[in-house]
């Protein structure tokens, strides 16, 4: 997603649900530097659980940074 790339990411619980995660790293440079966001909210199929994962890394890529590192 432009100066990002997201990988968004799906679990399954014991329940037989799923949760939600993504990863956010830089497109260029190899510096190893990635933030992990993961959910607490389950979802009935693994296709809402990724749904839900990539329109938050999308979110989250397109903000501008609260902080300069």
């Amino acid at each position: 997603m432009g100066q990002y790339v997201v990988s968004p990411a799906t679990h399954p619980t014991d329940c037989g649900r799923f949760r939600a995660s993504f990863s956010v790293r830089p497109a260029q440079g190899n510096d190893g530097c990635r933030r992990v966001f993961r959910f607490d909210t389950t979802f009935a199929s693994r296709e809402a659980a990724k749904l839900f994962a990539v329109t938050q890394g999308w979110l989250q890529a397109c903000m501008p940074p609260l902080n300069a590192y």
